[in-house]
C-alpha cells in the first residue's frame, strides 16, 4: 500500500512497527476472542498403559461430545500415561506423560497446561473422573495463584 503511494519503506520499519503496536492490538481484541464456547469447560482423564513391562499412567481428555480424543503412546517401545487435556471443540491444549497416578502427577499436569495458555482462555469448569488427585492439584494451584479462584472442579 504505501509503495503504491509512492513511500519507500524498509522491512525493519514494518518490523519495529509489528513489535510496537502488536501487543496493543491484542489488547483490544482479546474480547472479540473470548467465544463462549471456547470457554466450555475441559474434560480430563487417565488410563494405565503398559510402557516397556512397565505400568504407567495415561492422563488423558475427551471433547463435550464424549468422542476420546487420545490414543496410547509408546515411548522407547515403552507404554507410558499420557495426559492430555482438549478443549470443547476437540483441541488439545496440552498433555502429560508419566509413570505415577499421584496429586503431584496431576499438579504437574495442570501446572503445565495453566502456564500454557492465556489467562482469558482458562475455562470456568474443569471435568474429571472422582480421582482425588485432581481436588488437591487444583486447590494446591489455587493456594499458589496460579490458578483462579472461580474455577470449579467437578469431578463426574
Amino acid at each position: 500500500m504505501l509503495a503504491e503511494r509512492g513511500v519507500n519503506v524498509d522491512h525493519s520499519t514494518i518490523y519495529r512497527w509489528v513489535q510496537r503496536y502488536a501487543p496493543e492490538m491484542e489488547k483490544r481484541l482479546r474480547w472479540y476472542w473470548r467465544n463462549p464456547s471456547d470457554l466450555c469447560p475441559w474434560h480430563m482423564d487417565e488410563t494405565y498403559v503398559k510402557v516397556n513391562g512397565r505400568w504407567a499412567y495415561l492422563y488423558r481428555a475427551v471433547d463435550s461430545r464424549g468422542r476420546t480424543v487420545d490414543s496410547y503412546v509408546k515411548v522407547n517401545g515403552r507404554w507410558a500415561y499420557l495426559y492430555r487435556a482438549v478443549d470443547s471443540r476437540g483441541r488439545t491444549v496440552d498433555f502429560y506423560l508419566s509413570s505415577r497416578r499421584n496429586s503431584k502427577a496431576a499438579y504437574r499436569f495442570l501446572g503445565k497446561i495453566l502456564n500454557n495458555v492465556k489467562k482469558w482462555q482458562i475455562p470456568r469448569f474443569i471435568n474429571t473422573d472422582k480421582a482425588p488427585a485432581y481436588g488437591r492439584a487444583l486447590a494446591l494451584l489455587k493456594r499458589e495463584g496460579r490458578c483462579p479462584s472461580d474455577v470449579e472442579h467437578r469431578p463426574v
